[in-house]
């Protein structure tokens, strides 16, 4: 059997059959550059940011060749939504914008209601907030291109629309809660809040479609939405949380505000993620 034909033959598989063939190559062609790193760098943020860092280089290329080999779609990146235009930049604003604004509108209402305290920023503000970007920016594109864009074309070529929002939306969440049974049970408020971002983040992209050009009727959907609300969330997050302009008093119950001072983890932050929700699927509705 030559390659083009095993490599076509891939395409006849169900979708989890095929992702475990992505993910086991992805791993195997990994391991051996990722290894050494383990091994001889001493500073475990630096190993971490190395071999994470690595191992997303590795995906794109992979993503690469499993569109021609597989596929035959020599642009599976730009399909995924990835399209370097200035729609696709104003969308990642507007999403930026939109969590930046729910985040820290959360944080004023708890302040009305007398729940939070808040502290004099410190001289590494601005270092806090340009570091903040960078690393949201980075997260947000990862994890879309990854969940968004890849998991989600693999499930929709084989299961309909409504399936794929829940089955990748809970994938996304029990991904991200992979750690110790006593943190899982600590912080199990944030399963549903990880959840309802995936599905936000995926009505996001639905919403997004946009006509391909004026001789097509084909559509396209763009990732800059997604990107941007979830880096806007991870930016807003990562300033008050580092620089700790923010504390709640003893008396607010963490299951309320957040356990550990994440968001997510609360009943608050929940309710104003709904709202992000019921904005981004009205949206999507008034697309259709």
């Amino acid at each position: 059997m030559s390659s083009l034909l095993l490599f076509h033959k891939i395409t006849e598989f169900s979708a989890p059959t095929r992702i475990g063939i992505f993910i086991t190559t992805l791993l195997l062609a990994w391991a051996p550059l990722a290894i050494p790193i383990y091994l001889l760098v001493e500073d475990v943020n630096l190993e971490s940011i190395w071999a994470i860092t690595l191992l997303y280089i590795e995906f794109i290329i992979l993503v690469r060749l499993w569109g021609k080999k597989v596929y035959q779609q020599p642009n599976l990146l730009r399909w995924y939504g990835l399209i370097i235009n200035r729609r696709n930049f104003q969308l990642f604003f507007q999403g930026l914008v939109i969590s930046l604004f729910s985040l820290f509108s959360l944080f004023i209402l708890e302040t009305f209601f007398g729940w939070v305290i808040w502290q004099s920023p410190s001289e590494k503000l601005l270092e806090f907030i340009l570091e903040g970007l960078f690393v949201s920016v980075g997260i947000g594109f990862a994890e879309e291109l990854l969940f968004r864009g890849w998991l989600l074309d693999e499930l929709e070529r084989n299961y309909e629309p409504k399936v794929v929002l829940w089955a990748s939306s809970i994938v996304y969440a029990v991904l991200h809660f992979i750690k110790p049974i006593e943190e899982i049970l600590q912080t199990w408020l944030q399963f549903p809040g990880l959840v309802l971002l995936g599905l936000i983040c995926v009505w996001a992209k639905r919403s997004s479609e946009i006509q391909l050009n004026q001789f097509s009727n084909k559509k396209q959907e763009l990732l800059g939405l997604p990107i941007g609300i979830h880096a806007g969330l991870v930016w807003g997050y990562y300033i008050v949380n580092v620089d700790g302009l923010v504390t709640y008093y003893d008396e607010v119950a963490e299951w309320l505000v957040g356990i550990d001072g994440n968001p997510l983890t609360g009943v608050m932050g929940l309710l104003f993620l709904g709202a992000i929700a019921l904005w981004v699927r009205r949206s999507l509705l008034l697309k259709i």
